[in-house]
């Protein structure tokens, strides 16, 4: 689907959400209430300017008190790979939108991201992996790190990294695998309204992150969640 499909499925009565330079916000109408959007899409790369005006409209609905839910539509490229915008710091850019993000959601805005299209590296962690719950439509082709990528930063070889990936998610891009590895929640299903789906997402968010459950359910990450219950409970004891 594409972000224009997608808006007039969840908004049938109108929204005021735009596109500029591949950004994404606005709102529309959801549940008696309304339902902010914002993201990146047209597979635009993400880079500072970006990611603080993506912080600031965060920042705004959480100033606003109404803990209206965010939805993050994501078709973005990788981050935006320059040396001006590492030299003026991407990476605490980035950050800065998953804290706003996670910010929100400490204050009682539902957080959901939705992945349409494709999405890479640090502009995937920084809007879909921040929000509370993922969901993700068919085709969509999400990636932490492409393999010859990951084949060149751990000097192994290509060949044996796609081998591996046949039978470990987390070394594997694409939907199949991050939905394996729980960083995906669910799949929805474009023939229906999302409106409803998304209502639904929102009705079943859970307490705490559940992606290293899901991991383990799936055999995507079947040790994650015993992990790291093991490493907060030293911190706990500690």
């Amino acid at each position: 689907m594409t972000l224009a499909e997608i808006l007039a499925s969840l908004f049938p009565e109108g929204h005021t959400v735009a596109v500029k330079d591949g950004l994404v916000a606005g709102d529309g109408p959801f549940e008696g209430g309304r339902l902010r959007v914002i993201g990146v899409d047209g597979d635009t790369p993400l880079g500072i300017e970006g990611a603080l005006d993506l912080a600031g409209h965060v920042l705004d609905a959480v100033r606003a008190g109404d803990k209206a839910p965010i939805l993050v539509a994501v078709d973005s490229d990788s981050q935006r790979m320059s040396r001006r915008d590492e030299l003026l710091g991407l990476n605490e850019c980035l950050a800065h939108l998953a804290k706003a993000l996670l910010l929100a959601d400490r204050h009682g805005h539902p957080t959901v991201g939705l992945l349409y299209g494709h999405s890479a590296a640090g502009a995937f962690i920084a809007t879909a992996l921040a929000t509370r719950v993922l969901a993700a439509l068919p085709g969509a082709n999400p990636s932490v790190m492409d393999l010859p990528s990951v084949a060149r930063v751990t000097k192994l070889p290509l060949e044996k990294l796609q081998e591996m990936a046949k039978s470990t998610p987390v070394f594997a891009p694409g939907l199949d695998n991050m939905l394996a590895a729980g960083a995906v929640h669910a799949v929805l299903d474009p023939g229906k309204p999302l409106g409803p789906q998304i209502r639904d997402l929102i009705a079943s968010l859970p307490e705490r992150d559940g992606r290293d459950r899901l991991g383990r359910e799936r055999g995507g990450r079947p040790v994650a969640e015993e992990i790291a219950k093991a490493v907060a409970g030293q911190v706990r004891a500690g």
